[in-house]
């Protein structure tokens, strides 16, 4: 079949058509049986198929593509009958195709989800019109997958539904850590949200997680908020599988309020130790909310918001909510203004901010009354306030009137909802429908 890949003329074979054939030299003479196929890992590029692997007898050896006069559906041959029998091993950014792809779980980064690769496409490039994907025509390159599960009537062109899509949509999970550099500098994971990349991780076997894990440590601030996303019982266990020190480096990165529930998560002789290794304010803020009930609202507070004297200006608040980049956006939708005790004495909505006077002062333009819980309220109270109100956060204060820490919309659906919330079916992210490892 002929296809267009960015400008290019090329022509395309499936590796099970492949996987099929006998491997014959130049005069027609069977050598062996074609087992795998050997590409090195360009990145964001293309891979880029260097060897053949060929079982000839009980014997593996391997044939650079150097070698190979032709590659098709229906023949596979040789330019010669001499064979490399040197022992092969992997170098970082090879993949076995046959061994490492064919068959197994990848990440569909598109979906964000797992799904299997029932067939991997190659394409021998004609035309380098475009130097991103190779400089040198006649190369071979892999370009395609379909995870998809094809029927023994089905052919490559009446898929029908189940095109074959690209390469670069995809996330391979090989289980070989040389290469993860090589696979992706976590490139497409970057496309996956934390939220979506939990979910991944949660479906994924304990192989997968793995190596899921180890790339989303990569980015400790991604990890950070990965975790944060993880069902309780996900994050408990892979936070039991960690040392002392690394399940600290992750919560220290963490929001205080969820870094607070991981820890109660943890066997009661190791959170002193985790604790401890806490930086100090971080460690303050979690013992604080360490403190409270999980169902109340103290328990479901965070300790990140914006509280400015009265005084102020709407120019003074809204230049400390564009400063403040590292404080969780969800807490900055609302303005808090106290008195000279530290007392709450009204709130204001960012949004009515930005339509005020910048000049104003707080007090001339706050709510006097804002809605308000105790620590000790429950969260059915929390959320019918919330919801009666229609607010985005809900500060908590304690007998004196001073804010101990607010809640904000997401903790409070999140508390609402069933426990089982999570486990519910994965919705497409486009107008494909959902995918399967049966599809």
């Amino acid at each position: 079949m002929n296809t267009t890949i960015r400008g290019m003329t090329d022509s395309e074979v499936g590796l099970s058509q492949l996987l099929r054939h006998t491997v014959v030299d130049g005069q027609g003479k069977a050598l062996g049986r074609l087992a795998d196929v050997i590409v090195r890992l360009r990145g964001d590029d293309y891979p880029l198929l260097t060897a053949l692997v060929v079982r000839v007898g009980s014997e593996t050896v391997f044939v650079p593509i150097a070698d190979v006069e032709a590659l098709e559906p229906d023949r596979i041959e040789l330019a010669s009958a001499r064979l490399d029998v040197r022992a092969f091993e992997r170098r970082p950014g090879e993949v076995l195709l046959n061994a490492d792809v064919l068959g197994h779980r990848l990440i569909d980064v598109d979906l964000a989800s797992l799904v299997r690769a029932h067939d991997v496409y190659l394409t021998r490039l004609v035309h380098a019109h475009d130097v991103y994907l190779s400089p040198t025509p006649g190369v071979w390159v892999v370009t395609g997958l379909n995870v998809h599960q094809s029927h023994w009537w089905s052919s490559r062109r009446d898929k029908g539904n189940h095109p074959v899509r690209d390469w670069r949509s995809f996330e391979a999970l090989i289980g070989h850590q040389p290469s993860v550099l090589v696979r992706t500098s976590f490139g497409k994971l970057r496309r996956l949200k934390a939220a979506q990349m939990a979910d991944i991780i949660e479906t994924a076997d304990a192989k997968e997680q793995d190596e899921l894990l180890a790339q989303v440590h990569a980015d400790p601030e991604f990890e950070a908020d990965v975790f944060e996303e993880l069902e309780e019982d996900s994050l408990s266990q892979l936070l039991k599988s960690r040392s002392t020190t690394d399940v600290a480096s992750v919560l220290s990165r963490m929001r205080a309020d969820d870094a607070a529930d991981a820890i109660t998560d943890l066997p009661q002789e190791r959170r002193r130790e985790v604790l401890s290794l806490l930086p100090e304010p971080h460690r303050t803020k979690v013992l604080t909310l360490l403190g409270y009930h999980n169902a109340t609202a103290g328990g479901l507070m965070g300790v990140e918001y914006l509280a400015l004297s009265e005084n102020a200006t709407i120019r003074d608040a809204l230049e400390v909510i564009r400063t403040s980049t590292t404080e969780q956006p969800e807490a900055l939708t609302t303005i808090y203004t106290l008195d000279s005790e530290k007392r709450l004495t009204g709130a204001i909505s960012i949004i009515r901010a930005l339509q005020a006077d910048a000049d104003l002062t707080l007090r001339e333009i706050v709510d006097p009354e804002p809605v308000h819980a105790a620590p000790e309220d429950d969260i059915i109270d929390v959320t019918t306030r919330m919801a009666d109100f229609n607010l985005l956060t809900l500060p908590v204060l304690d007998e004196d009137g001073h804010i101990l820490g607010i809640i904000t919309v997401d903790d409070a659906l999140e508390a609402a909802l069933p426990e089982d919330w999570r486990r519910r079916e994965a919705q497409a992210h486009s107008s494909q429908p959902p995918l399967t490892d049966e599809d």
